[in-house]
């Protein structure tokens, strides 16, 4: 059975950082390009970051470009995304996603989804 557990929300005033982890389990975790969205109260989903399964190719929304990081570590089956700089605007559920095919910002791309975790950035 596929999981996919996000960790790490929480409440942090703007300006500071948090590091998001997903850890995976029930498929080949190297062989997924990985991403991570968000949706904020009233608002679609919305694209953050991808990963391919080889960490060659990432891909950033504009943003959040220069202030999150994504990484991976296949030997851990987890996924990372650190944010730095966070703004109100970042506040929102963040989800963890999996896909068989090649590093995507699309949302209809991902197979599999976690629960979410929540991140709030006061100001």
């Amino acid at each position: 059975q596929v999981h996919l557990v996000e960790s790490g929300g929480g409440l942090v005033q703007a300006g500071g950082s948090l590091r998001l982890s997903c850890a995976a389990s029930g498929f080949t975790f190297s062989r997924y390009a990985m991403g991570w969205f968000r949706q904020a109260p009233g608002k679609e989903r919305e694209f953050v970051a991808t990963i391919s399964w080889t960490s060659i190719a990432v891909d950033y929304a504009d943003s959040v470009r220069g202030r999150f990081t994504i990484s991976r570590d296949n030997a851990k089956r987890t996924v990372y995304l650190q944010m730095d700089s966070l703004k109100p605007g970042d506040t929102a559920v963040y989800y963890c996603a999996a896909n068989a095919g090649s590093a995507s910002m699309r949302v209809v791309d991902y197979d599999y989804w976690g629960q979410g975790t929540q991140v709030t950035v006061s100001s």
